[in-house]
């Protein structure tokens, strides 16, 4: 497939490198792997771990420059092929020439591009996932572009998939800890009552919140600890920062709690100027 427009970050992702945190590489891999999971069902590649296209709201043109079953998931927004709508959701069947657009995205932030056979790029420690904190993997697509794609299954051709995404406040649920005693009691109740503000600073490495600053009950400087996906770091200036993707393997911001893995999901589909709301889960 050859890239025609790359939009504005349209990056190839996969389920990242998971096992080689003690090494100091960060897991990456898709935001939303929930879309992505969907996404490569959708086109016959269930359980396969192939890699997937994340495109930062939209823009990405496509041509196939052979036949193709491709489906996008994730964000959604106008879905064309050669200028025609299609549907989000489901498997699509491209020929040889024909052109894949997605317009901007309407809900959600991250659409996912799955292609039958996943998207055939050299693997780095394992993983064919770009990160962008530790420039490991491929870097952003660009316009021109070529994609080889691996060898294809047969789809499924089970029913459409519904997107689960609409406008307004996203909650997500968190477990406590293992830092929350270091804030003070009205800083806890502050944190699952506020309605957060994403920051526009947000990406891939961290969901950035804006709101009142959660006061502190102890002082001083925490040594550098490990961190994983999810975890809720509280800055210096006392605003959470919930750890996505591509994040360090150690910090030393206190960790107040940690998202679940569906609520991270959902944090990838956030928008800056949305509302985010914590839900306390019991620790499991």
């Amino acid at each position: 497939m050859t890239v025609i427009s790359a939009g504005p970050l349209t990056l190839v992702e996969d389920d990242g490198r998971p096992s080689l945190a003690s090494q100091g590489v960060g897991p990456s891999g898709a935001f939303d792997r929930r879309a992505t999971h969907q996404a490569r069902a959708l086109v016959g590649d269930a359980g396969r771990g192939t890699a997937v296209l994340e495109v930062l709201g939209g823009g990405l043109v496509l041509r196939a420059d052979a036949a193709h079953v491709v489906a996008v998931t994730g964000a959604v927004g106008a879905v064309l092929v050669d200028a025609t709508p299609v549907d989000h959701g489901r498997p699509l069947v491209l020929r040889a020439g024909q052109v894949l657009e997605l317009g901007g995205v309407e809900v959600g932030l991250r659409a996912y591009v799955a292609v039958g056979g996943g998207l055939d790029v050299p693997p780095t420690l394992g993983s064919r996932s770009a990160d962008v904190l530790a420039r490991l993997g491929p870097a952003a697509l660009a316009d021109g572009d070529v994609l080889e794609v691996g060898s294809p299954r047969v789809p499924h051709g089970g029913p459409p998939v519904p997107s689960l995404l609409t406008p307004g406040t996203t909650t997500v649920d968190v477990v406590l800890g293992p830092r929350d005693d270091w804030f003070t009691r009205d800083a806890l109740a502050g944190f699952l009552g506020t309605a957060w503000t994403v920051s526009p600073r947000s990406d891939r490495i961290g969901v950035r919140l804006d709101g009142a600053p959660l006061e502190r009950r102890v002082d001083g400087e925490l040594a550098s600890e490990p961190v994983v996906r999810g975890s809720v770091q509280v800055t210096s200036a006392g605003l959470p920062v919930v750890l996505g993707p591509d994040h360090p393997v150690t910090g030393g911001y206190p960790v107040l709690g940690v998202v679940t893995a569906d609520g991270v999901d959902r944090l990838a589909q956030v928008r800056p100027g949305d509302a985010v709301r914590f839900r306390r889960a019991p620790r499991p």
